[in-house]
């Protein structure tokens, strides 16, 4: 086995940390991190004034607390969350300001959305790909998401200045943590994650990827995610508003242990999760959480990181068994995939969730399947190393907190 590949800061972080320091000894306060101060930045770049409501302004304070007091931020640190932050309120002004401006957002039907949801590092991503390739379907591109406003008229290529401008703040992240692109490639016009789209609602797990916020990610695991879920549904309407789009295909680890809320939003919601041994996902999930973290601390804490992988992800595996068996009149709504079959016959299982939910699958969407398949092999952007010990976990403690859920799920363990 490989030793885990602990991620190190590149030259650039450590010397803007460098100079952050150097600026607080001579007086510089650096980067505030109030909930005033981010609400005045927001406002005050985008020049408006309506957020929306203030249903998220709970969580942010919660938020914004847990990332004063817990995260150990670098200065460049300080800077990247606030940043986030503020780029989340920005978000929040200009669709709202948006909506005013065009109330026929608000007429948008979303029909019938199709959801891959799965631990991260269980093939999630290669499924919710190969979905997208369906030219009825239509993801959320990491553009759209990262630049919303206006709502876009037609699909971008990547000379278009949007995509541009997301394309070079993710070159900027994988320069800031060179091994997360061998984890979980990142592009502007790949097929983005819902969990960008909960943080405009401030419930996303998003947070405790970046940021090292325990009290944050406690309170969110135990949520009703309705108003994230509502938020979410203004997005997707928004997106599709001068885009006809005949159906969605969505995809978060944050969807885990969210079957109600998810089918409160959504009613016809078709919904995939993928399984896989924890003994394999937990700590390659933990190395994730190490690389992104790296970016704002200098303090990583590894064996701390170890810990919460294990809390947060457990209790949301628990949490989706528990929802699922609360409304059992609505299992159709959702299908079961192992991940040793999603690698092995992907094209198969792709089939057998078109059969579950009643979709036509033509032979153009199976050829453009294929060729994805082809182009995309797998660790086409390196290998991902990682070990259990070096996050100080044993097999025994991966075991035993995800019991439930592998039992449930008859989940086979991976040599």
């Amino acid at each position: 086995m490989h030793p885990t590949e602990i991620p190190v800061r590149p030259r650039t972080l450590r010397g803007l940390d460098a100079l952050g320091r150097t600026l607080n000894r001579v007086g510089w306060k650096g980067f505030a991190l109030d909930v005033e101060t981010l609400l005045a930045s927001a406002r005050r770049e985008t020049r408006l004034e309506d957020l929306g409501g203030n249903a998220f302004m709970p969580a942010l304070k919660l938020l914004v607390d847990s990332i004063e007091n817990q995260a150990r931020l670098s200065p460049f640190g300080r800077y990247f969350a606030r940043r986030q932050l503020v780029e989340v309120l920005m978000h929040r002004l200009r669709m709202t300001d948006y909506r005013h401006q065009h109330p026929e957002v608000g007429e948008q039907q979303i029909r019938r959305p199709l959801l891959v949801l799965g631990l991260p590092r269980t093939g999630t991503t290669l499924l919710y790909e190969l979905l997208a390739q369906d030219p009825a379907h239509r993801a959320p591109r990491s553009w759209e998401l990262d630049d919303p406003c206006p709502a876009p008229t037609r699909s971008l290529g990547a000379d278009d200045p949007r995509v541009k401008r997301c394309e070079k703040r993710m070159a900027a992240l994988r320069a800031m943590s060179p091994g997360f692109q061998a984890i979980h490639p990142i592009g502007a016009m790949l097929p983005q994650e819902c969990l960008v789209a909960t943080a405009y609602a401030v419930h996303s797990v998003r947070f405790e990827l970046c940021f090292d916020v325990p009290a944050y990610q406690d309170w969110l695991t135990h949520q009703d995610m309705a108003y994230a879920y509502q938020v979410h549904f203004e997005i997707l309407q928004h997106l599709q508003s001068q885009q006809p789009t005949e159906r969605w295909v969505l995809k978060s680890p944050g969807h885990l242990g969210t079957f109600d809320s998810i089918l409160q939003r959504y009613p016809d919601a078709m919904m995939v999760q993928t399984h896989r041994d924890p003994q394999k996902v937990i700590p390659s999930l933990a190395s994730l959480y190490a690389n992104m973290r790296s970016i704002a601390t200098e303090d990583l804490r590894i064996h701390e990181i170890g810990e919460q992988v294990l809390r947060t992800w457990s209790s949301y595996l628990d949490r989706g068994i528990q929802k699922r068996s609360e409304q059992p009149d609505k299992a159709e709504h959702i299908v079961d995939i192992q991940f040793d079959n999603l690698v092995a016959n992907p094209i198969d299982t792709v089939k057998a969730i078109y059969r579950h939910f009643e979709l036509p699958l033509g032979p153009e969407t199976l050829r453009r399947m294929r060729h994805y398949l082809e182009a995309n092999r797998r660790h086409r952007h390196g290998v991902h190393r990682y070990e259990a010990g070096t996050f100080g976990l044993e097999a025994g403690q991966i075991e035993s907190a995800f019991k439930r859920y592998s039992d449930h799920f008859d989940i086979p363990r991976e040599k």
